[in-house]
C-alpha cells in the first residue's frame, strides 16, 4: 500500500479504498496520511462526517509537523469545530503553520492579531503576516492589505500600497478589490501613480504560487 495508490483512489472518488491505503500508513506515523484521513472525516468522504475524528487526525498530523494540518487544527480551534473553542490554541497552531510558509495560516493569524483573539491586538504584526502571505500570491491577503491601506482599522492611509495590493488582488479575480481600486486611483497624484506602477511591476514580474491545502 502506498500514498500514490491512496491519492489515485481519492482522485477517482473511491474514498473507502483511499482510506484503506492511508490508515496503516497513518497508524505508523505518516503525517500526510493522517492529514488526508482528517479530510475524509471532515468532508464525509467515504465515511460518516465527524468533526471530532477529523480534528483528532489533523491534530496527530499537526503534532508530527504537517503545516496544512496545523492550519486546519488552528482553524477548528478558532471555530470550535470538533473541539472546544480556544482562540489561544488556535493562534498557537496557526503560528506554527505560518512559520512553515502556509499562506492560509498567515492570513488567519493576521486576523487573530487584528481582532486580538487568542493574542494581544497588534496591527503591525497583523500587517506583517498579511504582507508575507500577499507576497506569496495569496489573493485574500492582497485584498485585505489593500483595504487596510485605504485607511481602515487603525492603519494609516497609503495610496501607493493600497493601489498595489488591490490591483494584484483584482488581477487574481477579486471583484471587491477592483471596486475598491477606482476611488484610490482617483485620489492619487501623478507621482504616486508612477511610484505605484513601478512597485507593481516588481510583483508582476515574479512567479508566485499559493500552496495547496490538505482540505
Amino acid at each position: 500500500m502506498s500514498m500514490d495508490h491512496a491519492l489515485e483512489n481519492y482522485r477517482q472518488g473511491n474514498y473507502p479504498a483511499a482510506l484503506e491505503h492511508w490508515l496503516p500508513l497513518a497508524e505508523n506515523g505518516d503525517a500526510d496520511s493522517q492529514a488526508w484521513i482528517g479530510t475524509l472525516y471532515e468532508g464525509g468522504l467515504g465515511v460518516e462526517v465527524s468533526d471530532a475524528k477529523a480534528f483528532e487526525w489533523y491534530l496527530r498530523s499537526a503534532q508530527a509537523g504537517n503545516r496544512l494540518a496545523q492550519n486546519n487544527v488552528g482553524a477548528m480551534y478558532g471555530l470550535g469545530k470538533g473541539v472546544d473553542q480556544s482562540f489561544a490554541d488556535a493562534a498557537k497552531w496557526l503560528a506554527k503553520a505560518a512559520e512553515q510558509g502556509d499562506t492560509h495560516a498567515m492570513f488567519n493569524l493576521a486576523v487573530f492579531h487584528m481582532k486580538g483573539q487568542g493574542v494581544d491586538r497588534n496591527v503591525d504584526i497583523a500587517l506583517s503576516w498579511y504582507r508575507r502571505a500577499a507576497e506569496l500570491g495569496h489573493t485574500p491577503s492582497q485584498a485585505r492589505l489593500g483595504y487596510l491601506y485605504c485607511g481602515n482599522d487603525d492603519v494609516p492611509k497609503n495610496r501607493i500600497e493600497a493601489f498595489v495590493w488591490l490591483t494584484l488582488a483584482a488581477n487574481h479575480g477579486a471583484g471587491h478589490a477592483l471596486n475598491a481600486l477606482e476611488p484610490v486611483q482617483e485620489q492619487m497624484s501623478l507621482e504616486e501613480k508612477q511610484a505605484a506602477q513601478a512597485r507593481l511591476g516588481g510583483f508582476l514580474g515574479r512567479r508566485v504560487a499559493d500552496p495547496a491545502r490538505a482540505s
